[in-house]
């Protein structure tokens, strides 16, 4: 509150009734006034603090989701990064799956190439035994 403000020499001499209610009106006055300017300055300095603190937790809140974030960052490069290396690796599977059928097409053709071969030396040895056959037939025949 406010220090009692000091009257006037005259003023105290006084000791008349209207006087004293002037003085006790003014002194009630100043200290509702002396209330007013302290609420004023007290709503003002909260007010200065609660800005403060909001500010303070603004900040604190932005380091926060930056620390947080420098993690779900480096999380979504490193995403993207295996995205990238699994469409790679997808082509990779593909080509390999188109060579790996070539392959077994190609060794499928040498197989049927194989038995190919084998089936006509075998019809070839069947002609010439069959050959012999009728060759010793005629013989036989023309000797008899």
């Amino acid at each position: 509150m406010s220090s009692p403000r000091t009257q006037p020499p005259c003023a105290r001499v006084i000791n008349r009734p209207d006087v004293q209610s002037r003085s006790l009106e003014s002194s009630l006055l100043q200290l509702v006034n002396d209330h007013q300017t302290d609420a004023i300055r007290l709503r003002e300095h909260t007010e200065k603090s609660k800005k403060e603190a909001i500010k303070s937790a603004a900040r604190v809140s932005d380091l926060l989701v930056e620390a947080v974030n420098g993690g779900v960052e480096e999380c979504y490069v490193n995403e993207k990064r295996i995205e990238a290396e699994i469409g790679a690796l997808k082509t990779t599977i593909v080509r390999f799956a188109k060579q790996t059928d070539q392959w077994l097409a190609s060794t499928h053709a040498i197989n049927t190439a194989i038995k190919e071969i084998g089936d006509f030396e075998n019809w070839m040895k069947t002609m010439e035994l069959d050959c012999k056959s009728i060759t010793t037939a005629i013989s036989n025949i023309h000797q008899s």
